[in-house]
């Protein structure tokens, strides 16, 4: 597992978690604190998956932006 990605926002950690899990991708967001927000938290993916999830990260936040 690699970090791709590192907030401290939840809601947009879970937004992102969503999208990657709709591609058949497998994330997983490693909370730092036990209180969110607090500190970052890491979105994580399996290393063959990396390339993929940064373009579908991208896209998305490019659509939003």
């Amino acid at each position: 597992m690699i970090k791709i990605l590192e907030s401290d926002d939840p809601v947009r950690l879970g937004f992102l978690r969503q999208v990657l899990e709709q591609a058949d991708l497998h994330p997983f967001v490693f909370v730092m604190s036990g209180y969110p927000g607090v500190q970052p938290s890491r979105l994580m993916i399996p290393e063959a998956e990396e390339d993929l999830a940064r373009r579908l990260i991208a896209d998305v936040e490019g659509d939003l932006g």
